[in-house]
């Protein structure tokens, strides 16, 4: 069975099984995530990838935690930058979100939908914000511990782009090259059963639909002023050798069963 066989299949839930791959890390206790209530044999369901980052007893979203130290991605990502990123940005997009769903709950209650436009705007961004930098997190891993690309994700990226080589030129031409803030990422298209290089501005502007992302870059300014300041291009390049393949290939794994 080829791809877009095996794609055919796929619908809403391929997103949750992608996202149930960024699943727990052991051997880092002073980050260990913490049990929401989901119990074994919910993998590949929707719940368990927000197992991670939604707390089902307090009905909220949250940020959760590194599978690695602050430290453990230097020097391509500084201990300082990772910090305030995770701790503050990320952070900074779950509050956004509860607020947004909160005032829209009060919303639907009083029958007064006059800021209906802000606040549905405000769920996607810091949504998309949230979801991406839970998959960013994730899709990362100490140099020389994230593997090589392997199995079916290899093929799948000698078929589509040629080799490693030309993946690599694409993606970090295609995330410097952001007008503005966004994100570079590396998706599987649902429809053609491909995997594609998109764009992303801001959090959720010039996504395609029936794209399911499994590895992102964040070039906001945030995720790399402190030493690359400008150097975008340096950064992408150095967030290249950090990434987790192992992860990706879950992924992949996980979109295209």
């Amino acid at each position: 069975m080829n791809r877009r066989q095996l794609l055919g299949t796929a619908g809403l839930s391929t997103l949750a099984a992608v996202g149930a791959t960024a699943g727990h890390h052991e051997g880092h206790d002073h980050h260990a995530a913490h049990d929401h209530g989901h119990g074994p044999g919910h993998e590949g369901h929707l719940h368990t990838f927000f197992s991670q980052g939604y707390d089902a007893d307090k009905g909220l979203y949250v940020v959760p935690p590194l599978p690695y130290a602050y430290d453990a991605l230097e020097p391509a990502i500084d201990e300082q930058t990772m910090r305030i990123h995770h701790t503050k940005h990320h952070q900074g997009y779950v509050n956004g979100l509860n607020t947004a769903l909160a005032k829209l709950a009060n919303a639907r209650d009083a029958n007064d939908f006059g800021l209906i436009r802000h606040l549905s705007r405000s769920v996607s961004f810091n949504g998309g914000g949230h979801t991406l930098h839970t998959l960013f997190w994730n899709n990362m891993a100490p140099a020389g511990e994230g593997g090589q690309p392997s199995g079916n994700l290899a093929r799948c990226i000698e078929e589509c782009f040629g080799g490693m080589n030309k993946l690599k030129a694409h993606f970090v031409a295609a995330a410097s090259g952001v007008e503005g803030s966004g994100w570079g990422m590396l998706g599987v298209d649902l429809v053609s059963g491909q995997l594609i290089i998109v764009q992303g501005e801001n959090q959720q502007k010039l996504t395609t639909w029936g794209f399911v992302p499994i590895l992102v870059c964040d070039v906001w300014e945030h995720a790399y002023y402190l030493n690359y300041q400008n150097k975008r291009k340096d950064y992408v390049n150095a967030f290249w050798g950090v990434i987790n393949w192992l992860e990706v290939a879950k992924r992949y794994d996980a979109a295209i069963a």
